[in-house]
């Protein structure tokens, strides 16, 4: 079966094929970094980085770019906030905080969430900062083709003119006509309203740092422009895929897809959008207290937990959070972990992941079903429990191998696991401190000395790990 994923642009599930044979082009949005990350934010990297690993894993040579806006109007106004009013901040932050540094404290913060739940870097994160050049060209090109043009008020704004592109509103199917002003500038110096800006004037009330020298005055760039720009610079004028969330689709993709093509790209080849995050069943606002943050999650859960639980749906649908959604994922989890545990204790080694199941393949294929996939992947996990009952070596290595190789498609492999705030070390202690608990209590019961056998396992208990005694020996769960 041929790997088929949904396009958005078309509205349909299609065959996918490389532009370039055995290699893959994937640029999805990252972070606007005006705030600390949103689980939302999350959702969305999860989803591409797992979309990645399948892609390398069906043998592709993937290139993956993930942006970084580090200058925004919103940037510029938290900035400014933090000058009038002081700020919410850890200690070692000054109360006052230029534009600059405010984002590149929540770019850290934003690396921090992804390489915590196991989001591998991308191949190359451009900041917008860093692609002024490439922008001027982008936009000087739009105007020589008639596609864009000067502020009609001597701003030094510039401005996408949508009805010259015929193919506007194409990506959301929707009439220009039907279509709401755009925002992001004074409609006064504009000839239509919905036209977005390419390029902003400087005003006096910005740092003069937020802005650049360019042909039409100092300024700086539109929010829409940047990725354009940057997804042409490292990935060519034509790629394969686009991802972001449902909620980019309108403006920003379709002003990258417009802007784009009126410059004579073909620019991507896929849009693939990953759905929202929701709070039993409503959309999550601060203002009725209904939100859960990522940090927020990693506080009641370890690391694994919260990916597993943010990468477990279907990555076009909505995700729903309830309180006790973080336990059910630990309980999913720890049924993983207990069986590749007590494989590795029967075995004696740690196993090597080799081929993932012709049905999770098959799954995977289908527009990335992570759903089923999972499904694949605890029907392997009871298969090769029933294999340990039986004290089946080989059965259980077979099923060691293959419940490996999903978890690493799955990038669970790549999270911290149990232990102090995650961290591997911690894990890898109480692994052995554990192990030795129970070969102790293993002598004891082969001497016959019942009560110093009972007395380990009540310690053991006490300090939240279950000791169950099967045909192939004690294993061991931490407690619920």
């Amino acid at each position: 079966m041929s790997m088929r994923f949904y396009d958005t642009s078309q509205a349909k599930v299609r065959d996918f094929t490389p532009l370039s044979p055995g290699r893959v082009g994937l640029y999805y949005c990252g972070a606007t970094v005006q705030g600390m990350p949103h689980v939302g934010h999350v959702r969305s990297a999860i989803a591409f980085d797992i979309l990645a690993r399948w892609l390398e894993y069906r043998g592709l040579e993937v290139t993956v770019v993930r942006n970084v806006t580090d200058i925004d109007d919103k940037i510029l106004e938290k900035s400014a906030a933090s000058f009038a009013e002081g700020f919410d901040a850890p200690a070692d932050y000054r109360e006052r905080e230029e534009w600059f540094a405010l984002a590149y404290r929540f770019e850290q913060e934003f690396l921090r969430a992804y390489d915590t739940l196991g989001v591998r870097r991308p191949t190359y994160e451009p900041r917008a900062t860093g692609h002024i050049t490439e922008m001027h060209e982008l936009i000087v090109e739009l105007i020589e083709r008639g596609h864009a043009y000067p502020a009609l008020d001597d701003s030094g704004d510039v401005y996408f003119d949508v009805r010259s592109w015929a193919g506007y509103g194409e990506l959301t199917r929707q009439k220009v006509d039907d279509l709401q002003d755009a925002s992001d500038a004074d409609p006064r110096g504009k000839r239509d309203p919905r036209d977005f800006a390419l390029w902003k004037g400087h005003k006096a009330t910005d740092p003069q740092s937020a802005s650049w020298p360019s042909p039409w005055g100092r300024g700086r760039p539109g929010w829409h422009l940047e990725c354009s720009a940057m997804a042409g610079k490292y990935l060519g004028s034509a790629f394969d895929i686009h991802g972001g969330g449902l909620d980019l689709r309108f403006p920003h993709h379709e002003n990258e897809l417009a802007q784009s093509r009126a410059a004579g790209g073909d620019f991507a080849n896929f849009w693939m959008h990953n759905g929202m995050v929701t709070y039993e069943g409503e959309k999550m606002s601060k203002s009725i207290g209904n939100t859960i943050s990522p940090a927020e999650m990693l506080a009641m859960a370890e690391p694994r937990v919260v990916r597993y639980f943010l990468g477990q749906a279907h990555y076009r649908s909505q995700l729903d959070y309830r309180p006790t959604s973080l336990e059910e994922a630990t309980a999913a989890v720890e049924r993983i972990d207990t069986f590749v545990r007590n494989a590795r204790s029967l075995t004696g080694n740690d196993g090597a992941a080799t081929e993932v199941p012709v049905e999770f393949s098959a799954a995977m294929d289908d527009d990335l079903n992570v759903p089923q996939a999972l499904a694949v992947l605890h029907e392997r996990v009871r298969a090769g429990n029933t294999a340990l009952a039986a004290v089946d070596a080989s059965a259980v290595t077979t099923a060691l191998g293959t419940v490996l190789a999903m978890t690493e498609v799955l990038g669970l492999d790549d999270v911290a696991t149990a232990g102090a705030a995650g961290d591997p070390a911690a894990s890898a202690a109480l692994e052995s401190l554990v192990a030795a608990q129970i070969e102790a209590r293993a002598q004891a019961r082969a001497a016959k000395d019942w009560a110093a056998a009972d007395a380990i396992r009540d310690n053991l208990a006490a300090a939240g790990v279950v000791v169950e005694d099967s045909a192939g020996g004690a294993r061991w769960t931490l407690a619920p």
